[in-house]
């Protein structure tokens, strides 16, 4: 059973207003360091082998480690798992600014570090994953996760991008010393949540087999799941097009537009603009459609956005046309999250996240090899018909049988497991495959 159409207009929890702070003021740090990370390794050496090195280590933890990181947040306090982290990676940017402004920083700690705070995100996002179905009712999942989604664009992207840029401009350790005060604060404020983030114990000890069983067990879940399983793939296929267009989007600002650098950066931030004005936009055109069209309309709304952009002769149309698909990416993954968050048991949202998590990893690792190969063969323009098709053909996988309302409530989810194809039916039946 569907809820029906409609919006709550209540505000939202306090707890929640806190999580979002805390999300929000830890992202304005995470803007710095994208940025302020490869400058410093830029400045240490000059071998684009190391400094892609440095990148790669930030990444592996996710591949690593992702799927134990989100069976751990289903088993322990999720809570203590956020304050913990940002506490630790607090530390550990901390220490990197010291290094670094004592001049004793080298390319391998800078490396090392990057593995840390990669680390500790993927724990970071395992907990997180199901913070907000707890703290919201499930007519506010949407609306919760659009107000999510908004803070962490402007500060990480619109804010946290340039201002790290200007602090490393002033001295080096500047940017990673805000880090650190910015991890800080955002530690405290996941201290101050109240309530029970506990989920659901289990009677099986916390051995390292009973992790990767119960790892497993939520990567089963979400493939049996036969509309979380098309959204999944349909997230990989728009990462993957979306790290794609990344990749060689300042080759294709530089030598097809002819655009500056101060220029190339205003057109990379359209994106985050639009994506702002999308997820705004979100919970009313959910509220007034329904999952399916909005599903629909934004995944076809990206393939035409990035259609546009590969013809357009000019960087105020292609600005345009990057705003545009920046809005509609931005609502049709919140939409996507939304449901999913509603659609999974309290005390699997951490498994099924990470696992849904690696195949977006996967499709963006792929998507950023693949665009340097079609540009080198066919034009810089080419990337962004091949996104298109890619786009249109996942609008036809995610949006069959989603139904006509806002979002289901787990409950019903959990008393009608062959509506919606997965195998087991509820909390009850999941916690016994522990």
């Amino acid at each position: 059973m569907f809820l029906s159409r409609g919006t709550s207009h209540a505000q939202l929890d306090p707890d929640f207003q806190r999580l979002w702070a805390s999300v929000t003021v830890s992202s304005l740090g995470d803007g710095m360091r994208f940025v302020a990370l490869p400058l410093l390794a830029a400045q240490l050496t000059s071998d684009p082998r190391q400094i892609a090195a440095v990148y790669l280590t930030e990444q592996l933890p996710l591949l690593l480690f992702g799927l134990l990181s989100g069976a751990l947040a289903d088993r322990v306090d999720r809570r203590r798992i956020l304050w913990l982290v940002d506490a630790v990676r607090a530390l550990t940017v901390g220490a990197l600014a010291v290094a670094v402004a004592t001049h004793s920083v080298t390319i391998h700690l800078l490396a090392g570090v990057a593995f840390l705070l990669g680390l500790g995100q993927t724990l970071y996002n395992g907990a997180w994953s199901g913070m907000v179905p707890t703290l919201v009712a499930p007519i506010d999942l949407t609306r919760a996760n659009a107000r999510l989604q908004a803070g962490s664009l402007v500060t990480d992207t619109l804010l946290g991008t340039p201002l790290g840029a200007l602090l490393f401009g002033i001295t080096a350790a500047l940017p990673f010393a805000v880090d650190a005060v910015s991890f800080a604060g955002a530690a405290v404020l996941a201290l101050m949540l109240r309530g029970n983030f506990q989920p659901q114990p289990s009677a099986a000890p916390n051995t390292w087999g009973t992790l990767c069983r119960d790892t497993a067990h939520g990567v089963r879940w979400l493939w049996r799941h036969r509309l979380l399983r098309r959204l999944c793939l349909t997230s990989g296929i728009t990462n993957l097009v979306g790290a794609g267009l990344i990749a060689i989007l300042v080759l294709y600002a530089r030598q097809v537009l002819g655009l500056s650098s101060l220029a190339f950066a205003l057109l990379a931030a359209s994106f985050a603009l639009g994506g702002v004005a999308g997820a705004a936009g979100t919970p009313r055109l959910t509220a007034r459609f329904g999952n399916q069209r909005v599903l629909r309309l934004t995944a076809a709304g990206t393939a035409i956005a990035a259609a546009a952009a590969g013809i357009a002769n000019s960087g105020l149309v292609a600005a345009a046309c990057i705003a545009t698909y920046g809005a509609a990416n931005l609502a049709w993954n919140i939409t996507a999250v939304s449901l999913r968050q509603a659609l999974v048991p309290s005390e699997l949202l951490g498994r099924v996240a990470m696992a849904y998590q690696m195949v977006i990893g996967g499709g963006t690792a792929v998507g950023a090899a693949a665009a340097g190969f079609v540009a080198d063969s066919f034009g810089l323009r080419a990337p962004f018909f091949a996104g298109a098709v890619l786009l249109l053909a996942a609008s036809l996988i995610s949006t069959r049988n989603t139904g006509p309302g806002t979002l289901p409530t787990r409950t019903a989810v959990a008393s009608d497991g062959g509506a919606s194809g997965q195998h087991s039916t509820g909390p009850a039946s999941e916690a016994e495959n522990h």
